[in-house]
Order: structure tokens, then sequence, then C-alpha cells
């Protein structure tokens, strides 16, 4: 298994070089008729039959075509950079070898990738990923690049942390996912369903800097809700009396008994122009984890 690895990284690196050289020549001597861009078999069932047993070193072939496609069209200069040979070679090399974790894993980056650098097809990204879950169903590493192609390419934090807490539940899952899916929750505006799992992760874990992120997170969505307070306090304030220069003001009037601080102790900062409050940059709870939507 170690030398095949070996043996496909240096194809892949040469791979890689070739693509680089093939559009370095494209750059400078224009070819003077179109080439043809086709892939004669596209169907799994019948490239594992012509592969006569050796599927593994078929399936590499396939990958190496892949990354070329890939490379060559990524650097390609003539505004041409179509990938529409990427997905379904990614998917002949999966069939063939459906324990190919470099594949799925890569394949779904290149895949998701926005254009002009790919082809920005985050739905075969995802489909390629559960293809490998499928094959795979112990492996956490699927699922949690699951997770970062909605929060990354889809910006959707709720999808994004049911990926990272599935895969968090998987055997030799790292504990970080479990504190990244609800760090997704904040984001995401369900501060309920983070605080659950955040208490969960502070009174079950066993590792004494996994129940302090776990802790600094639950300390900071108390923040974000006492925060959601004063700017509706502020609110109120602002239709009686019109907007205060300073917390000194809402004092005076019998609005507070002194500058509120957040749970670290610092003071909250007042932009008496907008009406809005946030973390001082001082504090040890800044910055707070959630998009908070104005």
């Amino acid at each position: 298994m170690t030398s095949r690895r070996a043996a496909i990284g240096v194809l892949v690196l040469l791979a890689a070089g070739s693509a680089a050289l093939q559009a370095e020549r494209d750059r400078r001597y224009a070819q003077t008729t179109a080439g043809t861009r086709m892939l004669y078999l596209q169907s799994p069932a019948v490239a594992g039959r012509l592969a006569l047993g050796y599927d593994a070193l078929a399936a590499d072939i396939y990958w190496i075509r892949a990354v070329v496609h890939y490379g060559g069209d990524r650097l390609d200069r003539t505004g041409t950079r179509r990938y529409e040979l990427l997905a379904p070679l990614l998917d002949l090399t999966t069939s063939l070898d459906p324990q190919f974790r470099i594949a799925y894993r890569f394949g779904a980056i290149f895949l998701g990738e926005p254009p002009p650098g790919g082809p920005g097809r985050v739905d075969l990204a995802e489909r390629l990923l559960l293809k490998g879950m499928a094959a795979s169903p112990e492996r956490w590493q699927y699922p949690h690049d699951l997770g970062f192609l909605y929060y990354w390419r889809l910006q959707d934090h709720q999808a994004a942390a049911s990926w990272f807490q599935r895969a968090s539940a998987l055997p030799g899952a790292p504990e970080w996912l479990a504190p990244l899916a609800a760090s997704m929750l904040a984001r995401g505006g369900d501060r309920q369903a983070s605080r659950q799992l955040l208490t969960r992760i502070f009174e079950d874990a066993d590792e004494d800097w996994l129940r302090q992120i776990a802790r600094r997170w639950l300390l900071q969505l108390d923040a974000l809700d006492r925060i959601d307070q004063l700017e509706a306090m502020l609110a109120r304030y602002r239709a009686q009396a019109g907007p205060p220069a300073s917390w000194v003001d809402l004092i005076r009037a019998g609005w507070m008994p002194g500058v509120p601080v957040d749970p670290a102790g610092h003071p909250y900062v007042l932009s008496a122009l907008w009406g809005e409050v946030s973390l001082s940059p001082e504090s040890p709870l800044h910055p707070l984890p959630e998009e908070r939507v104005r």
C-alpha cells in the first residue's frame, strides 16, 4: 500500500508538470487545428470488465487523467476552461476503486472550485463525496469534507453543522469536530442548538482544552444574548429621547445601573451613531462566532 501511494504521488507530480508544460507550449505556440476532447469509455461497468482484474491500476490511470485534465484546463489561457471530462473521469476512477480516498476528497475540491479555477459544480462534488460515504460509511473524512463544502461554497451553516456532527460521531474522528459543529450552528443563528451541543461537550469531555473551548463559546453565546437585550433597550431609548451619546446617558436616565460588561468583565462598546453594541477588541471573547444580520 505504501509503495502504491508513493508511485501515485510521483505520477501525480509528473502529470501536474506535464499539464504545466502543455499549457506553456499552448501559450507560446498557438495550435492551428482544434483539438478533440473526448472520453470514449464512460461506463464504469464496461471499464471494470475491460480492466481484466487490474481495477486498481486502471483507477490510477483514470485518476492521473483527471488530474491532467483539471490542471490543463486550469492553466489554459485561451478562455476555454470547460472541465467537461472531470466528473466522468472521477466517476470511473472511484467506480474501479471504491476505496480511492484521494480521488473522492481532492476530486470534490476540483469539482467545487468556482470558475475560472474549476467548474463550480458543487452538486457533483457533493455527489462524489456521498459516493465515498456509501463505499466507506465508517470514514469521518467524507462527512467532514461535505461540511466544509456546504460552509465554504454554499454558506449553509445549518447543513455544515449537521455534517460536522455526523463526522464527529464516527470512529477515529478528531475531537475538534464537535465544537466546530457548534460554531456552525452559532454562525447560522441557532444559538439554542449550539448551546445544547456545547453544554454536552463541556460536561462529557475528558480533555481540559476541549472543555475550555466549549466554555469560551458558551460565554460568547451569553454575550450575544446580552447584546440583543442591550440593542433592544437602545431602540426604546432612542424612540423616547433620541440617540444616546454614551452609556452615561442611559445610566443618568435610570435605564441601567452602570456600564454593561460582557461575561469576561470587559465593557461593551456602544456605537452612538448606529445604536449598535459590540464586544471590546480587548475582550478574550472577541470576535464573536455569529455572523449577525443587521
